[in-house]
């Protein structure tokens, strides 16, 4: 049987699986901002995101199920990304798949940080082509860099 993988925008209907995985556990450890969220702060975010057209906001979905998000905020030196998995999704090549459909087509310079310790996601980064351009060492961020042509 063949999967279906696509990525959709983002809706309001996607509230509670994107604070739930945003509230996993690995998720944090891996997040620039770890801390929990509530669900009142969730909901206000998510409005807001999905009207600012600086910010894309994408659910990955595999055989109609949603799997993971990936999101892209503009920035004055591109658009910079980040993606969780859901935590069910791991290990199943979710975030490749996600990152790569996403920069199909795209037009303009990606960036993303990337904490130190979160090896996958740099290795999903280096296998889309984007290059480490700096490691941080004050806050232990890996910086990279990636130009895409339409």
């Amino acid at each position: 049987m063949n999967s279906k993988f696509f990525l959709r925008p983002a809706t309001m209907s996607d509230a509670d699986c994107l604070l739930e995985w945003r509230n996993d556990i690995v998720t944090r450890q891996a997040s620039l901002s770890p801390e929990r969220v509530e669900v009142a702060s969730h909901l206000k975010w998510l409005k807001s995101t999905i009207h600012n057209e600086h910010r894309k906001l994408c659910i990955a979905e595999l055989n109609h199920r949603a799997v993971g998000t990936i999101r892209a905020d503009k920035d004055k030196d591109g658009w910079i990304l980040s993606w969780t998995v859901a935590p069910k999704s791991r290990g199943k090549g979710i975030a490749q798949k996600m990152l790569n459909a996403f920069i199909q087509g795209f037009d303009g310079v990606l960036l993303a940080q990337i904490k130190a310790t979160n090896i996958a996601s740099q290795k999903v980064a280096e296998r889309a082509g984007f290059t480490l351009i700096e490691k941080s060492e004050g806050d232990d961020l890996y910086h990279y860099h990636r130009v895409c042509k339409a």
